[in-house]
């Protein structure tokens, strides 16, 4: 008899799965080895998506169709020169003899399609051989290119808000221009006094020049406004205008009625306006941090006609009563109270009109970020011209900067949400990603590690600009829904 029966009866284990080999840390010590056999390595990874976004906007034809200069240049050619410089800007570099830091990096030299870069005298021939209008045309590429921007980003705003301010740049040599001014930080230094306006919603830098350390004159200022206006992209139906005292005259505020903008302007102090101030009706302000609100319709000296006047004021301490400190930013004060006076066109209550100026702050901190990480208070030259088209060229690398975060931004139609990264920030996760450049078959790559934390914001950026193509009109944008 035959027993059939399987001798082992019993359940069989389940088959588990593989499981993935745990991989061992690296161990580094001081007895590690080292060599310097590596090829094709940059630590500037992160300029593949700004030179996409560049050559997908047609930003080479641009620079050779609009900036001019009478030196030819041997090394490399016109465009190759203001991109290397302005790149050097982007990475870091504010200085023209820190370029030799980058001068055989390969995605950089890949880019420019040179084997090095020139040296740096030959950079200095090249900037001093710049005449002073190429400032002007920088400007010009750049309105150009939001306008591009824009278009492909699908960013459709209607109503922006303009905010225009100075700053000081305290000189430490003999250039060109330096005047001692209003130097609040280096009292009795020269200094140079330029001015500049941001788009608030998207924090692009619209227009400004590079100016002596003279206060601004109404004539300027006013100057300045009209170009802002024509800087601005076709799109924009409706401007709203902020600016500090030091833009205080009746020439800013014809300035915005020329092209019907709504303003708030922070008001100087003087006798007059004091006065107006003590015999105003003075009412409980709940809504602000101030004690009492006012509002009143005045004429200074010299303008056409009165304008409202809105005021905050705050009873200061007994301390502060015996010792009255000079005129301070956006307040000023007299022997018992601390004012904010603020004149404006908009008919909204006073303390809307108060936050609204309160967001220009905002305007300081770009002014900051373009001062400290964009090379902008960097004066290579002692001549008034190079410098001022060292300026430009330092503000287009900052817009780079927002011009990408546009395209990388998250989907969202708000633009009052719009959240802003600093260059600095940028730099830290976007530009400076280790890579390997290699080449096969005719085929030129770029590898990254995958290790990369922003791999996927990465490559969301990527797909996005390389979508970017030009239409009959324009752009075609490659990104919902629209920014508005």
């Amino acid at each position: 008899m035959v027993n059939k029966q399987e001798q082992d009866s019993g359940r069989k284990p389940a088959k588990q799965g593989v499981r993935d080999v745990i991989p061992e840390p690296n161990k580094i010590n001081a007895s590690t080895p080292y060599d310097f056999n590596g090829k094709n390595l940059t630590p500037y990874g992160g300029l593949l998506p700004v030179v996409t976004m560049l050559e997908k906007l047609g930003f080479q034809a641009l620079v050779e169709q609009t900036l001019t200069s009478k030196r030819i240049p041997r090394a490399m050619d016109l465009y190759r020169f203001v991109l290397s410089i302005v790149l050097g800007l982007y990475i870091g570099f504010p200085r023209l003899n820190q370029l030799r830091y980058i001068a055989r990096d390969p995605i950089l030299t890949g880019v420019l399609q040179v084997t090095k870069l020139p040296v740096q005298s030959t950079f200095w021939r090249f900037v001093n051989a710049l005449h002073r209008q190429v400032a002007r045309q920088i400007l010009t590429i750049m309105r150009s290119m939001r306008e591009r921007v824009w278009q492909a980003a699908n960013v459709q705003l209607e109503v922006v808000t303009i905010d225009t301010d100075t700053t000081v740049h305290t000189l430490y040599g003999q250039q060109m221009g330096g005047r001692k001014g209003y130097n609040p930080k280096n009292k009795g230094k020269k200094s140079y006094q330029p001015m500049l306006t941001f788009i608030a919603e998207t924090r692009e830098y619209v227009w400004g020049e590079l100016r002596n350390g003279d206060r601004p004159d109404g004539k300027q200022i006013a100057a300045h406004l009209r170009n802002v206006h024509a800087a601005l992209p076709p799109g924009v139906k409706r401007i709203y205008g902020r600016a500090d005292s030091g833009l205080y005259c009746r020439e800013t505020v014809e300035a915005y009625e020329e092209f019907n903008a709504r303003f708030v302007i922070c008001a100087r102090k003087t006798a007059r306006l004091v006065e107006e101030l003590r015999q105003a009706e003075w009412k409980p302000s709940p809504k602000t941090d101030a004690d009492a609100e006012c509002e009143f319709y005045y004429q200074p000296a010299g303008w056409s006609k009165p304008y409202r006047f809105v005021a905050l004021r705050k009873e200061k301490a007994g301390k502060e009563t015996e010792a009255e400190e000079a005129e301070q930013y956006q307040l000023f004060e007299t022997s018992r109270y601390k004012y904010r006076v603020f004149v404006t066109d908009m008919r909204d209550p006073i303390y809307f009109v108060v936050w609204f100026y309160g967001q220009r702050g905002s305007a300081e901190n770009l002014i900051k970020e373009a001062n400290n990480d964009a090379g902008l208070a960097a004066h290579p030259s002692g001549r008034f011209d190079v410098n001022g088209n060292h300026f430009q060229l330092a503000m287009l690398a900052y817009n780079l900067n927002c011009w990408l975060m546009l395209f990388n931004r998250e989907p969202q139609a708000d633009a009052t949400a719009l959240q802003h990264t600093t260059l600095a920030t940028s730099r830290l996760r976007f530009l400076f990603v280790a890579a390997k450049i290699w080449r096969h078959a005719g085929r030129t790559g770029v590898s990254y590690s995958d290790h990369y934390e922003e791999k996927v914001m990465f490559e969301r950026l990527m797909g996005r600009l390389r979508r970017i193509a030009q239409r009959a009109q324009g752009y075609a944008p490659v990104m919902v829904p629209a920014l508005r």
